[in-house]
């Protein structure tokens, strides 16, 4: 009878034996070994992953312990003893929900047990006394500790990709505003690789939803180069850092520190209260290739999606490929690492510009230092700012006591670097680097590929514990813009192959870098930003001319009493264009009586634009057209090596040639409708405003430039320009996109004073006839 009981027992362990195996707990046959498991000492090695296991896999372990010493006939407590117990404990306190359940569940097996095994009741007892002491005197402290969590039992079905978000927390904010009021947030966004390949260079959308205000995340930036705190209400994708890749569980015998990131995110969110709970709209994998569906809910707070490779996509990234290819962008910018130090090392910043409409005016860089790094010296550009001040009252004074920290050039935590003036490059100093020292102008390399990128070094102290030779950290949140220039938004740096430049000896090799990191920048519009250029438009066919939008570039918050900002431009006479806006309002109200339009009391408020453009459609023959396009600098800066671009949806394949300007046709992403203009060789510079010849009587005179431009119809026969075919539907001025009226001169100026010429020659016909 002993024997068939033990039969049972014996059966019901390899049971829970094998469910624990499945879960990833390696455990020996305990039929021949007489000690503790290795696999259930990981419950409590605090060193081992393993030990951030889900409650449902504690409990069958627990279940295991009894059963195993009722079977082994040894006492529960020589059990514990060959434990961890301590760390054990650790665990329980970290979790206070789950603690009480497993507490209530070990002791319901105690109590079943406690009859059944009379030789073993003094363990038993000792048990169930031990849990009711940990529930009543243990569980205030698990307020105060915090772990990360194992991942959710959902993802051991995902063989892809698996992505979490939890809420955990959040508590009412002041001020009270029952419209729009503000919630702190607290919440974990988990990214798990249950693949097959590496993912490298992980990324992560989340779709907020409520107006959210990211305060702080670890583990992770936003990719687009935002620093914290920013508004991430629109939804944003997080990147890695400083683990950028998530390796398979395959080669890290499945370690959580290696194939899986936790985001503690913290935060606030405006109108979601209490029992409800503010997730986001989504959430998926963001990096090329994979295919997210919709999310699932786990409960009312988590919320869990699984992403797998998508079978159509083509990469030219095999798995055995070391680093990321690089990336193409409208601007890229290279962090390589040429030399390197125990205490610092020196890096080569590559500023390119790949867009042929983009440039850039006066740039300045910034990013931000992620391991208190501070630049020690710079060739070929500057910071902004020279201030050692952080560093000398800062850990990086007490650590480098012996530096002279009056050589040190910036320890801000992001500095603003700024391009070196002409005067420089050849400077031993600060010059002397190739393609620096440009004043901050680069070019597109439609315009001139030599002037299409900036280079400039800097020496960079490191900080403990980074103090060696092969510790390099790239700074992260990169921004780059200029004055009147497109808005660039930068993703983070990504490892790439090590770059090779000629060898500086001239001997026919190259010379590769330590390591190499891209940024890749696009050009975006915000979604409330202004634009700093602006168009009119007039035809020889309409005396009046369509100004530029009001408030264009934006108008002054105080401009209510003054000027109507929602008003729509008054036409105005060609000659109104010459002078600057607040000089227009007499030749505006004189022009609107002569012509019987209506003037709102108070007017439009102006342009605000720094430079204007307008274009006038000169002429239009059966065999070809004309028009005229003049360039208005109103701002105190003049612009050197200046362009612009029209694109001209159906007219661009008959352009012919422009007479003061170089002119070219581009096709830009397959499709020919843009014209591309710079000045002539001596006529590529726009003045800035100035003053007239008296400055007392006469407006200020602004810098201009014009040319005419010759259109034949032989390849558009069905072109219709005074329609609006003969309008650009897009301008751009030196990148920048110019705001364009919204409606387009018409003809019927001209059908009226036709009409009135016939209706005069009628009459004088009628009355000859009269007087015969």
């Amino acid at each position: 009878m002993k024997r068939i009981l033990q039969y049972f027992c014996i059966t019901k362990v390899e049971e829970m034996n094998r469910v624990l195996v499945a879960w990833g707990i390696q455990i020996p046959n305990f039929a021949y070994d007489l000690s503790i498991p290795e696999g259930l000492n990981q419950l409590s090695d605090t060193n081992s992953s393993s030990f951030l296991l889900p409650l449902h896999v504690i409990e069958v372990a627990m279940a295991y312990f009894i059963e195993y010493s009722r079977c082994k006939e040894v006492s529960l407590i020589a059990v514990f003893q060959n434990l961890n117990s301590s760390a054990l404990l650790d665990y329980y306190l970290h979790n206070l929900l789950g603690h009480i359940k497993l507490l209530m569940s070990w002791g319901l097996y105690c109590c079943s047990y406690l009859l059944m095994a009379l030789n073993q009741s003094y363990d038993l007892f000792f048990i169930f006394i031990f849990n009711l002491s940990l529930l009543f005197t243990l569980l205030p402290f698990s307020f105060s500790q915090t772990v990360a969590d194992a991942p959710s039992p959902a993802a051991d079905t995902c063989n892809g990709i698996f992505l979490s978000y939890a809420y955990t927390s959040g508590t009412k904010l002041k001020p009270t505003d029952p419209k729009h009021q503000p919630y702190r947030f607290e919440s974990v966004l988990t990214v798990l690789n249950n693949g097959d390949e590496k993912l490298k260079s992980w990324r992560a959308f989340v779709g907020f939803k409520n107006d959210e205000y990211l305060v702080s995340a670890s583990n992770a930036v936003l990719a687009d180069g935002t620093s914290l705190p920013a508004n991430v209400g629109n939804g944003t994708v997080f990147a890695g850092y400083p683990m950028t890749d998530l390796k398979t569980a395959v080669e890290t015998a499945g370690d959580l520190n290696q194939i899986q990131v936790q985001v503690k995110l913290l935060g606030t969110q405006f109108g979601v209260a209490a029992p409800s709970v503010p997730l986001p709209e989504t959430i998926h994998l963001a990096n090329d290739g994979f295919l997210c569906p919709k999310p699932s809910l786990r409960g009312k707070s988590e919320m869990q999606v699984c992403c797998t490779k998508d079978p159509q996509f083509k990469t030219n990234v095999t798995v055995e490929d070391e680093f990321l290819p690089r990336q193409s962008g409208d601007l890229t910018i290279m962090y390589d690492v040429t030399r390197t130090y125990d205490s610092n090392y020196w890096a080569q910043v590559t500023i390119s510009n790949h867009n042929p409409l983009g440039r850039l005016d006066n740039w300045k860089l910034s990013f931000d230092w992620m391991r208190d790094e501070f630049i020690y010296t710079m060739k070929g550009a500057y910071p902004y700012v020279v201030d050692s001040s952080d560093c000398i009252f800062g850990p990086q004074g007490q650590h480098y006591r012996d530096l002279d920290f009056g050589n040190v050039l910036n320890c801000e935590r992001r500095p603003t670097i700024i391009d070196l003036p002409l005067t420089k490059a050849n400077d031993t100093t600060m010059g002397m680097i190739p393609k620096c020292c440009r004043n901050g102008t680069i070019l597109p390399p439609t315009m001139d590929p030599s002037k299409s990128s900036s280079v400039f070094q800097m020496q960079v102290f490191k900080m403990p514990p980074d103090l060696n030779r092969s510790e390099l950290s790239p700074p992260q949140n990169w921004k780059i813009n200029g004055t009147l220039n497109p808005n660039y938004k930068c993703g983070p740096p990504v490892r790439v192959s090590p770059s090779q430049f000629p060898d500086p000896s001239g001997l026919p090799s190259n010379t590769t870098v330590v390591a190499s990191w891209q940024v890749v920048c696009n050009i975006t519009r915000p979604k409330n930003a202004s634009p700093k250029c602006c168009v009119s438009f007039s035809a020889y066919f309409n005396e009046s001319v369509v100004p530029c939008p009001t408030c264009a570039c934006g108008c002054p918050r105080n401009s209510a009493n003054t000027c109507r900002a929602n008003a729509t431009a008054v036409l105005v006479p060609p000659e109104a264009l010459l002078v600057p806006f607040e000089n227009r309002t007499a030749i505006t109200r004189a022009w609107a009586d002569l012509k019987h339009f209506t003037v709102p009391n108070p007017m439009p408020c102006g342009d605000n634009c720094g430079v204007s453009i307008n274009w006038h459609l000169y002429s239009d023959f059966s065999r070809g057209w004309s028009a005229r396009i003049t360039i208005f600098n109103w701002d105190e800066t003049a612009f050197p090596d200046w362009f612009a671009a029209v694109q001209l949806n159906k007219a661009t394949p008959g352009f012919q040639k422009m007479y003061s300007f170089n002119g070219t046709a581009l096709e830009l992403n397959g499709v020919n409708n843009t014209i591309f203009m710079q000045g002539l060789p001596g006529l590529n510079y726009i003045v800035a405003e100035t003053d007239a010849a008296n400055p007392q009587k006469d407006p200020r005179v602004p810098g201009k430039q014009q040319t005419v431009i010759s259109f034949t119809k032989k390849t558009t026969p069905s072109i219709n320009i005074a329609a609006g075919d003969g309008f650009p539907s897009k301008v751009f001025f030196n990148g920048e996109e110019c705001a364009l009226p919204s409606m387009l001169p018409t003809n019927s100026g001209n059908r009226k004073g036709a009409t009135t010429v016939i209706s005069i020659l009628i009459a004088v016909l009628v009355f000859m006839l009269v007087q015969q």
